[in-house]
């Protein structure tokens, strides 16, 4: 059952003694409608968010993105361009248990407000790619240190890759997928080149949902549940939905500003993870026996190979760059992003 934004506001005072309210406002509901939320203000006109999972997949993913925010220290904090989401209080909620639910309780969590704008992924330009570029590249710049000490996953190239062939390989077993794909993806995780990168500090679950935006600029960076050590193309790829050819070199021309061309695979590799979102979109499909997403993916699979013509004539390798089409991989991350 959905919570009002009153609600929220009373679980709120509970959960942050002291919490003074004057105002409260529905905010939202996150990817796949998974929260109630309201936005509230206190007697000094400073703004907070209350937000309560409605299933026990987002409780699991709010649990791991507190677990991310504790981590990330006020020193590392510093380190940032922009501004992160700060823990404030919780207070357990009951809940009635149902069939596809079985939880009897949850946590209704209170944040400071970041502030910021929403800018759809069509709606990027070169100037808010660039700042984009910026804000990873000090993501990826952080020290190692902090995340490993949290006890979150470490993950060397060579792990990295074999994730990447378990993908292949799943999505080969359908029999779905094109011969010629099959053999680009493999021609890429079998080039030692692409994968000799040093593992950085990643998000892991960046998105254009993930970022605020305020005159231009970056202003705060959402949902820090995937944190972890490990590929930094992982916190790129999804650029290269950006409407427009340049405004996706303006995002990855400014990343390397930052942080060098020590990675020189690292667009290459950015590709590889986006082309195989529609691998991912179609085994969700295959594993929740949902023929049109199926059908959906497989064409989607289509078209990729229509973009990128061959294995032989455009490998994804140290030599070439990712020829697939800006609006076939907007579209792409767009559905991709509904697969769990």
């Amino acid at each position: 059952m959905a919570r009002s934004h009153l609600t929220l506001a009373a679980l709120a005072t509970s959960a942050v003694p002291g919490l003074d309210l004057v105002k409260a406002a529905s905010f939202g509901t996150g990817a796949h409608n998974d929260y109630d939320s309201a936005l509230l203000t206190d007697r000094e006109g400073k703004h907070w968010i209350a937000r309560m999972p409605r299933n026990a997949r987002a409780e699991a993913e709010q649990s791991a993105d507190l677990t991310a925010l504790r981590a990330l220290s006020a020193g590392v904090r510093t380190r940032l361009p922009f501004a992160v989401s700060t823990f404030a209080g919780e207070t357990r909620v009951k809940v009635s248990p149902t069939s596809s639910d079985p939880r009897t309780s949850t946590r209704a969590m209170v944040y400071e407000f970041v502030y910021g704008s929403k800018v759809r992924l069509a709606d990027l330009d070169v100037t808010h790619a660039a700042s984009i570029g910026r804000a990873i590249a000090a993501i990826h710049s952080l020290p190692t240190s902090f995340v490993t000490d949290a006890g979150l996953p470490v993950l060397t190239p060579l792990e990295c890759r074999r994730s990447c062939i378990t993908v292949l390989d799943r999505a080969a077993g359908t029999g779905l997928v094109p011969g010629a794909l099959l053999s680009r993806w493999e021609g890429a995780t079998e080039e030692s080149k692409l994968w000799q990168f040093q593992p950085t500090v990643v998000n892991g679950a960046l998105n254009a949902n993930s970022i605020l935006i305020a005159d231009g600029a970056v202003t705060g960076v959402l949902g820090w549940q995937e944190l972890h050590v490990g590929d930094p193309a992982r916190d790129l790829f999804w650029l290269l939905g950006t409407r427009g050819e340049q405004v996706a070199e303006a995002g990855f021309d400014a990343y390397n500003d930052i942080r060098g061309s020590a990675d020189r695979q690292v667009r290459q590799r950015s590709m590889l993870y986006a082309e195989l979102e529609i691998a991912k979109w179609l085994l969700h499909g295959t594993d929740s026996r949902s023929n049109e997403i199926i059908d959906d993916a497989v064409e989607m699979l289509n078209r990729l190979l229509d973009n990128v013509q061959n294995n032989v004539m455009n490998p994804i390798g140290p030599a070439t760059m990712p020829t697939m089409a800006v609006d076939e991989v907007e579209e792409m991350l767009a559905r991709s992003e509904r697969a769990v």
